[in-house]
């Protein structure tokens, strides 16, 4: 997966003042001075900050470089719940996550300047078990989007975007009902897996009485710095970097994926086609995005007992470095018109990127910044893994739907996967300070 620059801010790091930087620190340690960590930090002192900011005209988590542990969860609102108690979730949520991207304590004394909890939200607001204390920010950020069904619950339904319509079925799908939709997102990603599953556990805490859990997907993909993966950069791990790990995600198929990713954050066109722009778009959700969620199972046992080059026939691309079969390094375009002398197309009818690739899918673009998973072994022994492909658009009837229906139909794929849950949410756009996510919807 192509990963972006945060545009969201500038990623400042808010070093401990006795952190030893640049050619200082390197002058100490050539003296036989403190011992640096990488980060430029002396050990046992605070890590040096990783801040991604959670206020801005978007959401975080969108055009953010994607963090190398991630959990997705749907919410449904309590039968009791109300526009009113809703936006007093809502509200807790943001001062909470807010707090949290800055390495904070989710609840200061007296609740903090950002937080105000609200009727039938926060019932454990002061149970915080500080189990991510001293990891710093890490690069946290909290997504929020919104499913159809919390616009009938709450009386929004005229309010409700014709594009949030439920998806199709596609012939592919083995769904399971209990791990699909729900009234509301929340995408967490961060650095360290501590502060990830501290910012998932805050937040369920602070749904009790709103809010219940639907379902939980976690997943991962490689830490900043590790390893030099194809097309990869610097591999910073601040908040504004260039990657995770810097390079293109490697999924569980062993395949780069993501390659063809747009570029959001440095061309204003293909921006339009992820984020939700111009005078017609509703203003809560101008600035915002539409995400589609799938749990993908990868038959591994399957697919590992492939050789390699049907495994790449049937991608398009070398396994080694993502190349395209056509040739070139991971960046080249692919050449779908290139044939072989007996006119056999180079990138076969039916490969994943010739059916994927926008020419064949009238421009369709999305931005996929999925993780993989693993979760033990299922009741048959086979392996329980696979994608969580979280893809952004500005319209998912233009975006995913034309693709997906073009993979289902021939997909070279399609026999080496199991689609197993989907959700499709509209993501407002982002909280100005002293605001919450989804004001604007709620107090309209």
């Amino acid at each position: 997966m192509t990963v972006e620059a945060d545009e969201s801010g500038s990623g400042r790091s808010r070093v401990a003042r006795r952190a030893l930087l640049g050619a200082g620190g390197l002058a100490a340690l050539a003296a036989g001075g403190a011992v640096l960590t990488t980060a430029g930090a002396r050990i046992g002192e605070p890590r040096p900050a990783s801040v991604i900011p959670f206020h801005g005209p978007h959401q975080a988590g969108i055009l953010t470089r994607r963090q190398p542990y991630a959990h997705l969860a749907a919410f449904d609102l309590g039968p009791g719940t109300d526009r009113a108690g809703a936006a007093a979730l809502l509200r807790t949520w943001t001062g909470a996550a807010a707090r949290m991207s800055r390495g904070e304590p989710p609840t200061g004394a007296g609740g903090g300047a950002d937080v105000a909890a609200g009727a039938g939200a926060g019932s454990g607001a002061g149970n915080d078990t500080g189990v991510a204390l001293g990891a710093g920010p890490a690069a946290l950020t909290a997504t929020f989007g919104f499913g159809a069904g919390l616009f009938d619950r709450l009386g929004l339904a005229a309010a409700r975007p014709q594009a949030l319509a439920p998806l199709p079925a596609f012939p592919d799908d083995r769904l399971d009902p209990a791990r699909c939709g729900g009234d509301l997102l929340v995408q967490i990603g961060a650095d360290d897996p501590f502060v990830a599953v501290h910012a998932l556990r805050t937040l369920q805490r602070l749904a009790r009485g709103a809010a219940r859990t639907r379902w939980v997907m976690s997943g991962f993909t490689r830490p900043p710095g590790a390893g030099a993966a194809a097309g990869s950069g610097s591999g910073s791990g601040t908040g504004t970097g260039t990657g995770s790990g810097s390079g293109t995600h490697r999924n569980l198929m062993g395949q780069l994926d993501g390659t063809a990713n747009p570029a959001p954050a440095d061309d204003p066109a293909q921006r339009s086609r992820i984020l939700v722009t111009g005078p017609d778009a509703p203003a809560w959700l101008a600035g915002g995005s539409y995400v589609v969620v799938r749990r993908i199972r990868m038959l591994l046992d399957t697919w590992e007992g492939l050789p390699v080059d049907h495994r790449e026939q049937a991608v398009g691309r070398r396994v080694a470095d993502g190349a395209p079969l056509t040739g070139g390094t991971e960046r080249t375009p692919v050449d779908l018109d290139a044939a072989r002398s007996d006119g056999i197309p180079v990138i076969a009818t039916n490969a994943h990127i010739r059916l994927a690739a926008p020419r064949t899918n009238a421009g369709a673009t999305m931005l996929r910044r999925g993780w993989s998973y693993y979760d033990g072994l299922r009741p048959d022994g086979t392996p329980d893994a696979g994608l969580l492909f979280v893809a952004w658009q500005a319209d998912p009837r233009t975006g995913f739907v034309p693709v997906q229906q073009r993979l289902a139909r021939g997909d070279a794929l399609a026999r080496y996967i199991e689609h197993e849950a989907s959700g499709l949410f509209a993501v407002p756009g982002g909280a100005a300070p002293g605001e919450y996510v989804g004001q604007r919807l709620l107090l309209g």
